[in-house]
């Protein structure tokens, strides 16, 4: 919020997301959804819009709209309808996109988001059902032919509209960081915004400090990353800020956000509904849904982030912190109970994930689920490092190695004869060795010089090639030393 404390004013911010569902086909006929397929190859009558063709309804579009419904804490309506919204573009061959207005298949919720000062729940106006258009690709540099791809058309979409409750840039990013794991926890949908999976659109406003009245409102269409989001709610609110300190007008109107150039740029007048002509679709009847389905598609519903965060938290006695970071994903925290079940000490697991397992999946740009070190490799790893099989240095260096070549733990001990020795009579008489040799560092350090004492450590670890058990080794070593 410091950006808008700063200048004296409340933004005021609304979000509309966009989010594609993960369904086999389209929504309103057999059509495949394939990310990168050849332009135009994944088209039909129904989704080109030829006359005489009738959409049939997806019923797992419908399921995924409830399993958000339901996650959020909405209204699953028994009964909604698809209406008509016309306007012409390109890529839009019907010239009007099937839709939900004011019937719409969910109502209200919420969703909370942290953030390090606070927690506060973001209200939802509502959950629609729609398609998708198609995708303008425009020449690079403004120049040439604009061509049309349709395979976008009729993809099902989840609409989710917010209250304007939002009111920082930063408090948008996290609103749209936890829709997009909330909808990854329900896999309804991959919320890869680079492939168009999830996009946004934000209405900004701003009023002083203290008014309930709104301001003027623009609208940014299109935002294809948090980052981005951010940036342009940042900077609408500097622009708007600066014309009304100047006794100016802001102008209500739809803003494109230019990422090159850090700055937004008009697009068109701000439309309202009316101006999209809204009517009931006549080619679809209303969505009627029993509650005996709702009830199962509810009792199906997977644990979400929230409630995972708590459970791990508790059941495996770590921070609430840890807990977060290892719920950022649901296959990480699979990973983790898969892990934490072989392994006793939890807090362990959850801090080598955090470190050593996370460092590898992002250096080598994988998702969790590529990871080729399995939750039983590095189970086996740590309960080596358990039993003091191997110190915890050589468990550091067994996980590079594993990373490297993919062998497990148990086949790299014993290839390179990497068990520590915790036999105490063999490290005594390495010791007392040590200790005849290096007379005069002995009498040092019994005078007073207890520096010395790691110099001892290095020479049982030189003399044992690394392998002696350390907390052995310092114990036997202050005996000897101090006695």
């Amino acid at each position: 919020m410091d950006t808008v404390d700063k200048i004296g004013y409340e933004a005021v911010i609304g979000l509309e997301v966009h989010a594609q569902l993960q369904t086999q086909s389209k929504m309103f006929c057999g059509c495949g959804i394939v990310f990168g397929a050849a332009p135009n190859s994944l088209t039909c009558p129904v989704c080109l819009g030829h006359p005489g063709a009738l959409p049939v309804l997806n019923r797992r579009a419908v399921e995924y709209a409830v399993k958000m419904i339901l996650a959020v804490g909405g209204e699953v309506r028994k009964h909604s309808i698809f209406a008509r919204k016309n306007y012409f573009y390109p890529d839009l061959p019907k010239g009007y996109q099937i839709s939900q207005y004011d019937s719409p298949i969910g109502l209200g919720g919420s969703i909370q988001i942290e953030l390090p000062e606070y927690s506060r729940d973001i209200e939802l106006i509502g959950i629609h059902l729609e398609e998708d258009a198609g995708k303008s690709i425009h020449p690079e540099g403004g120049e040439g032919e604009t061509k049309i791809d349709l395979n976008r058309c009729g993809v099902p979409l989840l609409e989710i509209v917010t209250r304007p409750d939002i009111r920082s840039p930063q408090e948008a990013h996290r609103f749209l960081s936890k829709l997009k794991l909330i909808m990854q926890y329900l896999k309804i949908c991959s919320g890869d915004m680079e492939k168009g999976a999830l996009r946004c659109d934000a209405n900004i406003s701003l009023r002083r400090r203290g008014e309930k009245s709104f301001g003027t409102r623009t609208e940014l269409k299109n935002l294809n990353s948090f980052r981005a989001v951010e940036r342009a709610l940042a900077y609408e609110i500097k622009r708007h800020a600066a014309i009304l300190d100047a006794g100016g007008k802001v102008i209500q109107e739809t803003l494109l956000w230019n990422d090159d150039d850090q700055k937004s740029e008009a697009m068109r007048g701000k439309e309202e509904s009316e101006d999209y002509r809204y009517f009931p679709e006549p080619d679809l009847i209303p969505i009627k849904l029993e509650q005996s389905w709702i009830d199962e598609i509810k009792s199906d519903q997977p644990e979400l982030p929230d409630a995972r965060r708590e459970r791990l938290a508790k059941e495996y006695d770590i921070t609430s912190y840890d807990a977060g970071v290892l719920t950022g994903s649901n296959e990480l925290a699979d990973y983790f109970e898969a892990v934490a079940a072989q392994v006793e000490d939890t807090k362990r697991v959850a801090n080598w994930l955090m470190v050593d397992v996370l460092r590898e999946i992002h250096e080598r740009k994988l998702e969790v689920g590529e990871f080729f070190i399995t939750p039983n490799m590095l189970a086996e790893l740590l309960c080596s490092l358990e039993s003091d099989i191997i110190s915890g240095k050589m468990a550091k260096e067994i996980f590079r190695e594993m990373a490297a070549s993919g062998k497990s733990a148990g086949a790299i001990i014993e290839e390179q004869d990497l068990r520590q020795i915790s036999d105490s009579t063999k490290l005594t008489a390495v010791i007392e060795e040590i200790i005849t040799q290096e007379a005069i560092q002995v009498q040092k350090y019994r005078e007073g010089k207890r520096q010395l004492f790691d110099f001892f450590v290095g020479q049982v670890m030189k003399a044992t090639s690394g392998k002696a058990n350390p907390e052995m080794v310092n114990k036997l070593l202050k005996e000897k030393l101090d006695g």
